[in-house]
């Protein structure tokens, strides 16, 4: 929006033409996703506070969480709206992978605020029907599939149209799996559908200590919007030998967004918490980030930089698994963090650890780039 008024400036005065470079347009994204989720956090505590969205604590979780029984929750509003305003403002929006974006941000969005609010008002931790929940969750994975499948089908390049859906293997410079070649691209779609459903849940999962999700975003999507900064530039594409996809220009836009919205909404989600994040903020941040990484071609790279996600999520199958089919547990309890928890570690212990795993796995994940 806001790209529209500066270059209609610039042709006046030169200075203003700036806002036209990449680079400075995700830096400002940044700054004013962190202002507003700043700015604006204090005031949404408060108001939360006021309607008593208080969260359900469950009582067979850790003993120690509790006393967190009334913490407001569904602060995701607020980390959704600052990436929202802060896209809007910043991105070109004739780009359909923005639009595709926001989209999806708003339907897992949506998704989880029915879930928050049903668990706030009927103070049940359950929340939404699991059946409601994935067949909403299922829709909005299934349209980015099948939205990138058709932007694909429209390139006028048959080699841009394989790329954009081939499953690219870091470290192979010429191996892919060859997703193009089923028939109505059903492969790419049911490979997405799962990345995206997939990242959605893992985060969501991830998000049971305080500032122990948000960080871990915030750091993927750094890594994300360095994927689509070489994916959207044909020089660093070809040095890099990554699929040169244009559109990926603009998600870096998407990217700085989240990166400063999730750093804002950081200062009132560390220890101890002021506020929660709730499934309206973790199922679309989750989702968002498959979606990029869908968008890039980096679903190997993005598993490997949000591993501490995958790990979350594997506990869960694993010890869900292991005690319907043996009676036995896997770990003292899961999520991973909570098995931690319960050997001992303290609860800023176990945040702190996990954020240096995260950072270490987004900088190997970063590494594929120069490895292929």
């Amino acid at each position: 929006m806001l790209v529209w008024l500066f270059g209609w400036l610039g042709q006046y005065y030169s200075p203003f033409s700036a806002v036209s470079s990449l680079t400075l347009r995700a830096l400002l994204a940044v700054v004013t996703a962190l202002a507003f989720s700043m700015a604006l956090g204090g005031p949404v505590i408060r108001h939360l506070r006021s309607l008593k969205y208080g969260q359900a604590i469950r009582n067979d979780g850790p003993q120690s969480h509790l006393a967190k029984t009334g913490t407001p929750t569904m602060g995701g509003v607020l980390i959704l709206s600052a990436i929202g305003i802060s896209t809007l403002l910043w991105a070109r929006l004739n780009n359909p992978y923005v639009w595709i974006l926001l989209v999806v941000m708003v339907i897992f969005g949506a998704v989880g605020w029915a879930d928050d609010w049903l668990k706030i008002k009927y103070k049940d931790p359950k929340g939404l029907i699991a059946r409601k929940k994935y067949f909403w969750l299922s829709m909005g994975a299934l349209f980015v599939g099948v939205s990138l499948y058709y932007i694909a089908t429209l390139q006028p390049d048959v080699n841009t149209t394989r790329e954009m859906q081939d499953l690219l293997l870091p470290i192979f410079k010429d191996w892919m799996i060859p997703f193009s070649a089923v028939p109505f691209g059903i492969g790419f779609i049911i490979f997405t559908y799962f990345v995206i459903n997939g990242a959605s849940n893992a985060v969501n999962l991830t998000d049971g200590l305080d500032g122990l999700a948000i960080l871990p975003v915030v750091l993927v999507a750094a890594g994300l919007g360095a994927m689509a900064y070489v994916s959207g530039d044909v020089r660093f594409a070809d040095y890099l030998h990554v699929p040169y996809i244009a559109y990926n220009s603009e998600v870096i836009i998407v990217c700085g967004s989240m990166v400063g919205a999730g750093l804002g909404f950081l200062w009132f989600n560390a220890h101890p918490a002021q506020v929660f994040m709730g499934d309206v903020g973790a199922l679309a941040l989750g989702a968002m980030l498959g979606t990029i990484a869908v968008m890039t071609r980096q679903e190997i790279a993005f598993a490997i930089m949000g591993g501490l996600f995958v790990a979350e999520a594997l506990s869960v199958m694993l010890q869900v698994g292991s005690y319907k089919l043996r009676k036995k547990r896997v770990f003292r309890m899961a999520p991973l963090h909570h098995h931690f928890e319960e050997i001992g570690w303290k609860e800023t212990q176990v945040v702190a650890r996990f954020w240096i795993i995260a950072i270490i796995l987004v900088i190997l994940g970063l590494m594929t780039l120069k490895l292929r």
